[in-house]
């Protein structure tokens, strides 16, 4: 593919149509795309090949057999097969819905039934070059990701790229570094990649869960024990710690260490020495700490539940990962990526997300974050009988209602966000649109008409 076709949008339609009079009615009303025709499956799938159509529109009742449906669910099939990211709006008659339903259960992006309501189609074929447009965009910047080293790492909001660079500072180094996010934000991901980024990436990346292990067994999976050291210890073990000598120790869950053994940590990140249970020998370890919590660690030092003098020593640097909901635009990116792993793990067909479930996926909050979308996807491509996943099938099919998603069409973007900036503005002034005005930088006959726009009242 050419550097200028992949720069310049493709915004051909192809409309597979065998009535000579829809084709040439096709052409005049959506002259605003460079409009194909194909009159047959054969001729279809050759313009196919050669123009690599954004949308087709396909009439399901082609030659040789235009009474039936066979001709034009084979063609889908075929397009479907060679361009699985292609849009297909099928057009049917009046008293076919049965095939086009099939036809979406197939992959089909969406369905019109005849008579053409050229108004009506319109609208389907401008969203289905919309959302093609946003999965080409976003599938540009999972391969630009792709490049970047941060293993395992997708992202293209400003918030985690920040945080990318960071991670790329701050990895050469050998910091004791602390990363703080919600469950599910993927800081054992981060965590990998300072270890992938740095010197040690030759050795060893050992992790352990704090809150996994129980507090008496916490201690000897830390730091070992000598054989004799307590019962059932018949012979010398090393702890994590030991075994992580050269490489990366990734603590996470910090904030569950029992206050015994927050100690005897900050001794080790002191002194860079450990002692094994029942021994009297101290064991110089050369390893880079890392650790995480979900926790708020200050609010645990003033309870008393964690020592401040080990805060300090932790957090040498903090990286502050935002929950999934205020990452603008990774949900998709990231469930498309997801979405092609499950696939190919349960040997699934489905290649792609419906628009009420990328609607869905958008407006839902994520409490369970990344590791919530995963599991909620991976039940999804289990679940799925075409080859799209369905806001049903992520069962996130209720998750719209009362929710508003962010619209593509720049002008009302614009719209909506100069009219909540005037709302918030006049709440700051407290109604004075004196105030107001010189808040927003305009005159005071501007500012009327903007609220007048917008539906805001002066507040008496």
């Amino acid at each position: 593919m050419s550097k200028a076709k992949e720069e310049k949008p493709n915004n051909v339609l192809l409309a597979i149509e065998d009535d000579a009079g829809i084709q040439k009615q096709l052409k005049w009303c959506f002259e605003d795309y460079q409009v194909v025709v194909a009159g047959d499956r054969e001729t279809a799938i050759k313009e196919l090949r050669r123009y690599e159509p954004s949308v087709v529109t396909l009439d399901l009742g082609l030659p040789p057999d235009p009474a039936n449906a066979t001709e034009g669910l084979r063609t889908l099939e075929e397009i479907l097969s060679l361009a699985p990211q292609t849009k297909v709006v099928v057009v049917t008659g009046n008293d076919d819905r049965e095939n086009a339903v099939k036809a979406i259960g197939m992959g089909a992006y969406d369905f019109y039934q005849k008579p053409i309501d050229v108004e009506i189609l319109g609208l389907i074929i401008d969203r289905a070059f919309r959302l093609r447009a946003l999965e080409d965009e976003n599938q540009r910047l999972s391969l630009n990701i792709g490049e970047m080293p941060l293993d395992g790492v997708i992202a293209s909001s400003q918030k985690m790229l920040k945080i990318c660079r960071t991670i790329e500072k701050v990895a050469p180094t050998d910091v004791t570094t602390l990363l703080l996010g919600e469950s599910g934000t993927g800081k054992e991901v981060l965590a990998k990649a300072l270890h992938n980024m740095s010197p040690r990436k030759d050795k060893a990346f050992i992790a352990i869960n704090c809150a996994a292990i129980p507090e008496n067994l916490l201690e000897s999976e830390l730091f070992g024990y000598e054989k004799g050291a307590f019962t059932g210890a018949v012979k010398q073990t090393k702890g994590k710690i030991e075994y992580a000598d050269g490489g990366t120790f990734f603590l996470d869950e910090i904030g569950d260490l029992p206050m015994a053994l927050q100690a005897k940590l900050l001794r080790f990140l002191q002194e860079r020495t450990i002692e094994r249970i029942g021994g009297r020998m101290e064991i110089p370890i050369d390893v880079r700490v890392l650790c995480a919590t979900h926790q708020d660690l200050k609010k645990l030092i003033e309870a008393g539940l964690f020592r401040e003098d080990l805060y300090y020593r932790l957090t040498e640097i903090t990286v502050d990962i935002p929950p999934l909901k205020e990452r603008d635009g990774d949900v998709v990116l990231i469930a498309r990526a997801i979405l092609n792993r499950c696939a190919q793990k349960h040997n699934k067909a489905v290649k792609n997300f419906t628009t009420d479930a990328l609607d869905a996926m958008t407006a839902y909050s994520w409490p369970g974050n990344i590791r919530e979308l995963e599991n909620k996807i991976n039940r999804a491509v289990i679940m799925a009988d075409g080859k799209q996943v369905s806001a049903e099938d992520l069962e996130l099919d209720n998750e719209l209602e009362g929710q508003s998603t962010m619209p593509f069409n720049l002008k009302e973007v614009r719209e909506s966000a100069e009219g909540d900036v005037i709302r918030r503005a006049m709440n700051y002034a407290e109604g004075n649109v004196s105030k107001t005005a010189e808040l927003l930088g305009v005159t005071r006959p501007t500012l009327y008409s903007l609220m007048g726009k917008y539906g805001i009242v002066e507040v008496e």
